[in-house]
């Protein structure tokens, strides 16, 4: 079973500084419908301006990934990381017990596209942790490659959640299958372009949330770049 979420249908909210679209219930936006899928609980698709920024702020009890697309996120925390997040770079930050932080564009010109997400921990009151990486566009080519996962297994970021994390460029003729456990959940974000999944055209921005099924097949690439969630039910 695919459910289609369309771009458009998403959460809407525009600060100025800051446009966002959420996937789920987030902040003002309230859907009983989307409250998240499996625990997958945000994907929030952010824009901010040049020279602005999430100031600091805390979090609890949450696995928190941000997934850059273009320019770059300086982040700041409280357990003394300091850094630019850039694309193609993977961040997970495990809350935890509390963690701090802020989030800017210090770009004069040029807003900073990124994704967040946040995925449900196993545990609660884990101590908090930070960890980043790089993947290169030559390693998703074509292909999904796991960049986030439990066991930090092929070289991926480590989630203190039970799941899995994808990402894939696809283009023409490039195809990749992903085997599933149909008593699991998945979820699929386009990021650009366009893209079939299981035979269901997807545009930029959508969606899909997954049920009962074996396999995910990606074909029909445009200029195609996707997330794509392995969860627990």
């Amino acid at each position: 079973m695919i459910t289609l979420r369309k771009s458009q249908d998403r959460g809407h909210a525009d600060h100025g500084w800051l446009r966002s679209q959420h996937s789920f219930s987030f902040a003002d936006y309230h859907d009983p419908r989307h409250m998240g899928w499996g625990n997958l609980r945000v994907i929030n698709e952010d824009r901010i301006a040049p020279g602005t920024g999430f100031g600091t702020h805390g979090h609890r009890d949450m696995e928190i990934v941000s997934y850059v697309l273009e320019g770059a996120l300086a982040h700041r925390d409280d357990m003394g990381n300091g850094t630019a997040i850039r694309p193609g770079d993977v961040q997970r930050m495990s809350a935890g017990t509390g963690v701090r932080h802020s989030e800017f564009n210090h770009e004069k010109d040029g807003s900073t596209h990124f994704l967040q997400i946040w995925l449900l921990p196993d545990a609660r009151g884990i101590p908090p942790g930070y960890e980043q990486k790089h993947f290169a566009p030559a390693d998703k080519r074509g292909r999904l490659r796991l960049v986030a996962s439990a066991d930090a297994r092929e070289g991926s970021v480590k989630l203190h959640a039970d799941a899995a994390l994808y990402a894939g460029l696809f283009d023409g003729a490039e195809e990749a299958t992903l085997a599933l456990d149909p008593a699991r959940k998945a979820y699929v974000q386009l990021v650009r372009g366009a893209l079939s999944v299981n035979g269901q055209a997807l545009q930029a921005g959508d969606g899909a949330m997954i049920a009962h099924e074996s396999a995910l097949r990606l074909s029909e690439g445009r200029d195609a770049e996707v997330l794509v969630f392995d969860l627990a039910a």
